[in-house]
């Protein structure tokens, strides 16, 4: 796994500042007030602080403001940062204050003089998050492995925010696997080595189990396997368990889609861009990240992750348009497009994870439709759910974590657009609301009075810019919201 930084907390001792070495961090707030360290920066650089508090571009800064003070004259750091942060800030400004700090200082050694933060973990989360760099198969500069980024935060309260910050720090074990699985080229993460990862979780505490396709096809799961009839890659389902809460406590179900690579079977995608479909597979990266931050925290609460693996290969053996499946449900299906396969994946995973677990909710995650990008951009995961309470706790989640989630409507006209001329059902709805038809597809195999909510990450999950917190690339978007609502909802208090 990419490594997250060495972050540690020690005593705040501003007298120490002159010494300190790579970049020091002091913080002022927008009126200009400094901490004790912040003085004594000034003091020691004959006042270029209180220079830089008269200025206007100071005046114009907000919070979270970032001006740094290259080699400062009195200190032997290479660099002096000013954030710009008030006494008293929510959790997202400290996180995305942090995230701000450490972009672009990866490798960088960093003093933070947080002083009495109350914040200061958040913003250490922050830090931990952005400092992300998928470097796996770069060739390493003179045959030397870059050292990890060290961090020190000095606080006035160092042990109360150490242990304030250890379960943050599980959470972004937890974002930096997603993106690592996300970001993987599909000739390494196969199926088999997606399940081979997902085993080794085993040594923190989760129980898992791989289903082979033998134990798929007694099952019945004839929708699922039929996507990866084409490939050599062995189809498979992991099944990962977290049982920190009361014995017999019906779990929380998470499922996602873990297609390795999507070329759209015999339903052909377009060259352009295809070398994006190692991304397909994006839901089971947040379900494995979101267990393994779960395992790590050692949460309060039983959770289950299922994730369904496939490749979708065009072949001589692979699915063809207008053939007719039978899913584990015992519903029949009219495959119309063999690139509307995720939902073909789902269905059969959220079926065995309703009838073996019979949990006390289910929420499925997804790159599921390029629609959903077309209707929501990359600002935010389509939210489609059956269940208000669940849905709402959902949204207030993903909104603490600063992951933007927006609800969409579910309705029987759109579900209409599933009928079929020769089976129960066909996989496509046409184009109108096409994210819209792909959830009612999966609400067909959602069982009576069970609260689910669907994910569509399509457009979250990986993209073409930095964001606040992950660089280009995988996000990790996901991970955070649901261990937010795991910890809000399920777990025991």
């Amino acid at each position: 796994m990419s490594p997250l930084p060495t972050i540690r907390f020690a005593d705040y001792e501003p007298k120490d500042l002159s010494g300190m070495t790579g970049r020091v961090v002091v913080l002022i707030t927008p009126e200009g007030i400094m901490d004790q360290a912040g003085r004594s920066a000034n003091r020691m650089t004959k006042g270029a602080l209180a220079r830089l508090v008269d200025s206007e571009g100071f005046k114009a800064a907000k919070t979270g403001t970032v001006i740094s003070l290259a080699w400062p004259a009195g200190m032997v750091a290479e660099a002096l940062d000013v954030l710009v942060m008030p006494r008293k800030v929510t959790p997202t400004e400290a996180r995305q204050a942090g995230a701000k700090l450490i972009a672009g200082t990866s490798g960088k050694a960093m003093t933070v003089m947080a002083g009495s933060m109350p914040k200061a973990a958040e913003l250490a989360m922050g830090m931990a998050l952005r400092s992300y760099d998928f470097e796996n198969h770069k060739t390493p500069k003179d045959n030397k492995t870059a050292a990890p980024t060290v961090i020190t935060i000095a606080h006035k309260a160092a042990a109360d925010m150490e242990a304030l910050f250890a379960p943050l720090a599980a959470v972004a074990e937890g974002v930096h696997m997603t993106r690592d699985l996300i970001n993987e080229p599909a000739n390494v993460l196969t199926t088999r080595e997606f399940a081979r990862r997902i085993e080794e979780m085993s040594d923190i505490g989760l129980e898992v189990e791989i289903l082979d396709e033998a134990a798929l096809a007694e099952l019945g799961m004839g929708a699922l396997l039929c996507v990866g009839q084409g490939s050599d890659s062995p189809s498979k389902v992991a099944v990962m368990q977290w049982n920190g809460g009361s014995k017999g406590e019906a779990p929380l179900a998470l499922v996602g889609k873990g297609v390795v690579f999507d070329t759209g079977g015999i339903s052909l995608k377009p060259a352009a861009g295809m070398e994006d479909m190692t991304m397909d597979m994006g839901g089971a990266g947040v379900v494995t990240g979101t267990m393994k931050a779960l395992a790590l925290r050692k949460a309060k609460a039983n959770v289950v992750g299922l994730v369904g693996l496939v490749e979708n290969m065009p072949s001589g053996n692979a699915t063809r348009p207008g053939d007719v499946v039978k899913s584990m449900k015992g519903d029949t299906i009219e495959v119309i497009n063999t690139d509307a396969e995720g939902r073909l994946v789902l269905c059969d995973v959220l079926w065995y994870a309703q009838e073996r677990f019979n949990p006390s909710g289910v929420i499925d995650l997804a790159t599921l439709t390029g629609a959903v990008i077309i209707g929501l951009g990359h600002e935010n995961a389509g939210v489609f759910s059956n269940d208000d309470a669940l849905c709402n706790g959902f949204l207030k989640s993903a909104k603490a974590a600063d992951e933007g989630a927006w609800r969409m409507p579910l309705g029987q006209g759109y579900d209409d657009q599933l009928k079929s001329r020769i089976a129960d059902m066909m996989n496509v709805g046409g184009r109108p609301a096409g994210s819209i038809t792909a959830a009612q597809f999966l609400k067909r195999f959602i069982k009576d009075d069970m609260p689910w909510i669907h994910l569509d990450i399509a457009g979250v999950a990986s993209v073409k810019s930095a964001t606040t917190y992950a660089p280009k690339g995988a996000t990790g978007w996901g991970v955070m919201a649901l261990d937010r609502l795991v910890r809000d909802k399920f777990e025991a208090q």
